[in-house]
Parts: structure tokens; C-alpha cells; sequence
């Protein structure tokens, strides 16, 4: 037989319009379940506010410590929410219910962390330095420098914070410089070469260089002489050979057994000398055998003979050359006659030779 029937649901709205409920009973024979429908009237709704729940626990912080950017503090943060579900605020009521006052987060600085390590960081570098001379000088570098300071932050010392990596100073060649003018230096004295001779005296030579260093780029050669010399002695007399005096004068023209031809055209005859000269260690005699010459001659020093003009000079230049008492001139030469003389010269000695 069926069971008494079970209190009704509640209806399946609250307000504001027609649910449904239901109820059922049980046959205790069969165990069968019989259902029974019924609409069910709402009261009227009235509009539910919302009301927040409690706080939710915090979260963690955004970061371990505080740290600074440009010189201002970065604080690192926590929030913690709340819903708005105690009550939910109607939303099928008229008019619907108002939502939770308030925000549903709340944020939180985490001031009591410590502060964060900073690194170091490099500043810029500064402008180049003077160069440490003005010219570039053989065999040394010429340099300079520039520097950066370990300061766009300088590293934390509390907690410690790493160093800047790398150099704090830079350094390069001027190469842009001009070469400074370098000045000769003497290289040390060669030895001196053998005595050039077998005989008498010679010269010994010794050179030096400039080339310790040599001159560059428009320095001053080297001063002095790069050569000096000096005598060496073989103490072995050389063969001197003979030369020749000169001719001496010719001497007075005679006739053969002293005959006098002066101012005659009888012919007589002159000689002259000369001396094979300074031969010594058996160099060699002078070369040739005269050593007196004869020459065929007239007398006539102190003669008078006929003379011959020759043509008028060339009118000389004018002296001054301006002026009313400027002169000029032109001369004849009188030349002695020696007609009935054959091919003859006169010499210093007035005296007549056939040639």
C-alpha cells in the first residue's frame, strides 16, 4: 500500500511569478515512487543588495626586495581580494539589487623588505687625453688614455652588489702624430786601410758612417768629417827617376876660331844646355840623349839696321769716352829690316838664328 506523501519542495522561485513543486510517496510493497506536480504562486520579489564576503588571504609579493630605478625607490606590492556574495545582489528583481560598496581588491606595499643588491654600471668615457708626446718618436709608442668611472649606479655595498666588468681605463697609439726629426749620430770608426805603397810614404783611410742613428724626417746630418787619414812609412826609399832642367839661355853666337861677325851676315853658331835632374834610387835616366843643343846665328846686338812701318793701329777708344777733351789714338810699329838674312828669328838676346 502507498506510504503518507513527503512535504512539498520548495517552490522553484522565490518571487515574482508561478514555479513548481513537488512531493512524492512511496509503495512499501513494491518500492515504487509515485510523483505528484503542482504550480505554486511567488510573492512578490523584493531587490537583494549585494554584501561582500570576507577578505582572501594576501598575495605574495611582486618581487624579494626593493629596489631603485633613476634614484627612486621601486616598492614591490601584494593585493588581496574579497566577492561581492554575501548576499549576491538580485539581478530578476525590479528594480535589481545594488552592488557591493567598495573595491573587490586591495593592494599593499611590501615596505619591509630589504633593498636589492645594484650592480655597478659604466659611466660613458670621457673625451681622449693629450697624447704623451708631440711627435712620434723611433722605437718608442707614443699613447693616450681615456677612462669611464664605475658610478650609472655605483654597486650596492649593503647587500654587496656586483662591480662594473671590464677596464676602467683605454689607451691607444697617436698614430696621427708627424715623425719627430731624428739627428745623425757617427757609427764608430772603420780601421784603418793598408799603406797603399811598396816604397817611401802613403795614406792610411779610415770612414765612418752616419748611421747611428741615421738622419730622418729633417734632422741634422752628423757634424764633422766622415773621413780621416793619416801617413804610413815603408822606410823603403822609391826610385826617383831623372827630369829634365830646363834649356838654359843660348849662348853668345861666335864665329868658329873667334872670328868677329858682329853686325856682319857671316853666320857663327850658339849653344845651350840642360841637366838630367833629382834621379835617385836607381829610378830611371831622363829620357832622351841632348844635353846640348847648337843653333846656327848672326850677331847683330847693338847693330843698326833698316827699318819697316807697319800699317797704321785701329783708332783706340775715345778716353773719357764724353766730353770736349776726349782723345783718341793710333800708332805705327817700326819692325827691323833683315833683309839679306835667311830664314832667321830674333831672340831674346837680339842675336839672329836660322831657324
Amino acid at each position: 500500500g502507498w506510504g503518507p506523501w513527503i512535504a512539498w519542495t520548495p517552490c522553484s522561485v522565490t518571487c515574482g511569478g508561478v514555479g513548481v513543486r513537488s512531493r512524492k510517496r512511496v509503495c512499501s510493497i513494491f518500492l515504487i515512487f509515485k510523483l505528484s506536480l503542482s504550480t505554486c504562486p511567488s510573492p512578490v520579489c523584493v531587490s537583494v543588495h549585494g554584501g561582500w564576503s570576507s577578505w582572501f588571504g594576501w598575495s605574495h609579493c611582486s618581487a624579494s626586495c626593493i629596489s631603485k630605478s633613476g634614484g627612486d625607490a621601486i616598492i614591490p606590492s601584494r593585493v588581496r581580494h574579497r566577492s561581492c556574495s554575501n548576499p549576491s545582489p538580485s539581478n530578476n528583481t525590479s528594480p535589481p539589487g545594488n552592488s557591493c560598496p567598495g573595491d573587490a581588491f586591495q593592494v599593499q606595499h611590501c615596505s619591509e623588505l630589504p633593498n636589492c643588491a645594484v650592480d655597478g654600471f659604466w659611466s660613458g668615457w670621457s673625451s681622449w687625453g693629450e697624447c704623451s708626446e708631440s711627435c712620434i718618436s723611433q722605437g718608442r709608442a707614443v699613447r693616450r688614455t681615456r677612462q669611464r668611472s664605475c658610478s650609472n649606479p655605483a654597486p650596492s655595498s649593503n647587500p654587496p652588489g656586483q662591480d662594473c666588468q671590464g677596464h676602467s681605463h683605454q689607451t691607444e697609439n697617436c698614430d696621427h702624430l708627424p715623425f719627430c726629426p731624428v739627428d745623425g749620430g757617427w757609427g764608430s770608426w772603420s780601421p784603418f786601410s793598408s799603406c797603399p805603397v811598396t816604397c817611401g810614404v802613403g795614406l792610411q783611410v779610415s770612414v765612418r758612417r752616419c748611421d747611428s742613428p741615421a738622419t730622418q724626417h729633417g734632422g741634422r746630418p752628423c757634424p764633422g768629417e766622415g773621413r780621416q787619414t793619416r801617413i804610413c812609412s815603408t822606410k823603403v826609399h822609391c826610385p826617383v827617376d831623372g827630369v829634365w832642367s830646363e834649356w838654359s839661355e843660348w849662348k853668345q853666337c861666335k864665329f868658329p876660331g873667334g872670328r868677329n861677325i858682329r853686325c856682319k851676315k857671316t853666320a857663327g853658331s850658339h849653344l845651350r844646355s840642360r841637366h838630367c835632374l833629382h834621379r835617385a834610387h836607381n829610378g830611371t835616366i831622363c829620357i832622351g840623349d841632348n844635353l846640348t843643343e847648337m843653333q846656327v846665328c848672326y850677331d847683330i846686338e847693338g847693330c843698326d839696321l833698316k827699318g819697316r812701318r807697319d800699317p797704321w793701329t785701329s783708332w783706340s777708344l775715345c778716353e773719357p769716352p764724353c766730353g770736349k777733351n776726349s782723345i783718341r789714338s793710333r800708332k805705327k810699329i817700326c819692325k827691323p829690316e833683315y833683309s839679306g838674312y835667311k830664314s832667321v828669328y830674333q831672340d831674346t838676346a837680339n842675336q839672329i838664328m836660322l831657324q
